[in-house]
């Protein structure tokens, strides 16, 4: 049986990383939560976390490619306020129900 309390804290880590800064840096405490919890909830909310800043380093990528055309600016928009709700969702919901993997809508998975 897994700690509720340590459960909840470590999801809320992972998921909340994004915050914490905009650089490469803030996938390290998912990737680093991912090879130390032996918890099968932890790991599965780590991964995710892990896969939801790829695929916002992606799209920020492409997006600020297409700033060249001006079609990037207002994607680049939509992806800030993505950026910051769907996190703040997935902190709620482990918070609610410790045994959830929240998984992030419209994300390729890759890890």
């Amino acid at each position: 049986m897994y700690d509720s309390d340590k459960r909840k804290l470590l999801s809320v880590l992972s998921h909340g990383a994004i915050f914490l800064s905009a650089t490469l840096l803030s996938v390290g405490l998912p990737i680093a939560i991912l090879f130390l919890s032996e918890d099968p909830v932890v790991k599965g909310n780590a991964r995710e976390s892990i896969n939801f800043h790829l695929n916002i380093y992606l799209y920020s990528l492409i997006f600020g490619l297409l700033s060249v055309v001006l079609i990037g600016i207002p994607l680049l928009l939509i992806l800030l306020a993505v950026s910051w709700i769907l996190p703040i969702v997935a902190i709620v919901k482990v918070l609610s129900d410790p045994t959830l993997i929240y998984r992030y809508p419209f994300i390729f998975r890759l890890v």
